[in-house]
């Protein structure tokens, strides 16, 4: 995360980060809606730049950024002195999944041995890892990140390996902070805590406001990741309905409120995974409102906010966080680094506590990927390679729903995420997804089977592919044999 000013990030303050996009965005779910639902079909011409402006009463800007992510969503192509049209290259499967309609009832966790068992096979590198957590290695400067840390490493002081212990190194704390206060998010100096990845943080987080036996708002399908850290910790999980476009029902969850006992929410508003939803601005801000007034936290997990599709990074929770209720997660792992497990907990008002379960686990994070991180911040390029990264992973997206729209049977159901590097199918209700796993496994392809997201072993006919590995030579193969293998087993 550049300490630079970029275009990618803004000045303003939250309430501004949270109110600029809205327009653009809103631009182009109703065109992408328009294209799907076949009001606008391939070969349409777009109205162009100046007509939209004069007929939305928007600027150009606002035009070019809807455009610019409705192109790298596939849908769009720009001509060269033509203008804009509806992408005529590939069909499009006009239903995305449907919303979940969870159980009301918290459910006790037991997932644990089940991911042991089904996620065992992405470790294998003749696997296709189409049910791996990580995009292709090839994707991340690792060169630049060597070189950081040698650089860091002959600077290092002395004084610095016991004096940024708990809390992590000072400097890449800095760095966090700024690139945070630059995209509309004031993080407290004393409350972000550097840890061994993500899930430490979420791991500490979630440990701060529970205790054994309560209960845990989760996202309907939820990460495995979760329910596991809730069936450590010995806590329940009630499922919450979620949308495959725009994540957590409001409404189904002031319900739940209401009738619930909660001691935390545990989401991710940015690229959920497995669905890829992102959730809209003003539901952000109208979710970080609606756990205030319960005195609820909001444990945030936000690993996957830098892969925007868009043209702006989306604002976490955690800009609307008044009263330090929302307790914010991320790291390096899926957008830079992989394998330094350089996390970070921004805790708010639960941050002492974090920081002191910190020092009785785990003690302190590793000081050389620190500095290796925070040098190759300093050097300038993050951004860039950012930009890189999302449009690769973008492409690649388009490329794989093609090939579902394809080679999976009829039926299929998928969806689009604005960012990110899933994708999640439901498939026709006859094709048992946990068959299909144990099938693809035999032809050395690895998924991730619905059944793992949900505390109760629900989405059994659904599955989440990993679509983030663009030049792999095996991909277009394993997509069409895994759809042949679906359609053998809807067959019967």
């Amino acid at each position: 995360m550049a300490e630079h000013l970029t275009s990618d990030s803004t000045s303003d303050s939250a309430p501004n980060v949270a109110l600029h996009p809205t327009r653009y965005q809103q631009l182009a779910d109703e065109l992408a809606d328009a294209i799907r639902a076949g009001l606008l079909r391939p070969g349409d011409r777009l109205p162009s730049v100046r007509a939209t402006c004069l007929q939305r009463g928007v600027s150009p800007s606002t035009v070019f950024q809807a455009y610019g992510q409705l192109e790298t969503l596939g849908l769009i192509e720009a001509r060269a002195r033509s203008g804009y049209f509806v992408q005529a290259t590939r069909r499009l499967l006009r239903a995305g999944p449907a919303a979940a309609r969870p159980r009301p009832e918290a459910t006790p966790v037991a997932i644990s041995e089940l991911v042991f068992d089904l996620l065992g096979s992405t470790r294998d590198a003749d696997v296709v890892p189409l049910g791996s957590a990580f995009p292709a290695a090839h994707l991340f400067p690792f060169d630049e990140l060597a070189r950081s840390g040698a650089r860091a490493m002959r600077r290092l002081k002395a004084s610095q390996i016991t004096g940024a212990l708990t809390a992590g190194d000072e400097g890449l704390r800095q760095a966090l902070r700024r690139r945070y206060t630059l995209q509309g998010v004031r993080l407290q100096a004393d409350e972000l805590i550097i840890t061994n990845g993500a899930m430490e943080a979420l791991n500490l987080c979630l440990q701060a406001v529970t205790q054994p036996g309560d209960v845990v708002v989760v996202e309907s399908p939820t990460f495995y990741a979760a329910l596991q850290a809730l069936e450590r910790l010995q806590l329940k999980a009630v499922e919450v309905a979620t949308d495959p476009r725009t994540g957590v029902d409001l409404a189904a969850l002031a319900e739940l409120l209401a009738r619930q006992q909660v001691a935390a929410c545990w989401f991710m508003p940015n690229f959920q995974n497995p669905l890829g939803a992102l959730m809209p601005t003003p539901q952000k801000q109208a979710l970080v409102e609606l756990l205030a007034r319960h005195q609820v936290p909001l444990i945030e997990d936000d690993v996957y906010g830098e892969l925007y599709a868009g043209a702006r990074r989306p604002p976490p929770a955690k800009a609307f966080d008044a009263d330090g209720g929302v307790l914010y997660c991320s790291s390096f792992s899926k957008c830079l680094a992989p394998g330094y497990r350089v996390g970070w907990a921004a805790a708010g008002r639960f941050a002492r506590t974090v920081e002191r379960l910190k020092m009785m686990t785990s003690l302190a994070t590793a000081i050389p990927p620190q500095l290796a991180v925070a040098d190759y911040l300093a050097q300038g390029g993050h951004d860039r390679h950012l930009r890189r990264l999302r449009q690769a992973l973008a492409a690649q997206q388009t490329h794989a729903l093609q090939l579902v729209e394809q080679h999976f049977p009829k039926g299929t159901r998928v969806t689009r995420p604005e960012g990110g590097y899933f994708i999640w199918l439901e498939l026709p209700v006859s094709v048992d997804a946990l068959a299909l796993h144990h099938l693809a496994r035999a032809h050395a392809i690895s998924i991730a089977p619905g059944v793992l997201f949900s505390a109760d072993h629900r989405f059994t006919h659904h599955l989440r592919l990993n679509v983030g590995h663009p030049g792999d030579v095996r991909f277009d193969g394993a997509v069409k044999q895994l759809g042949r293998l679906a359609a053998g087993l809807q067959a019967g």
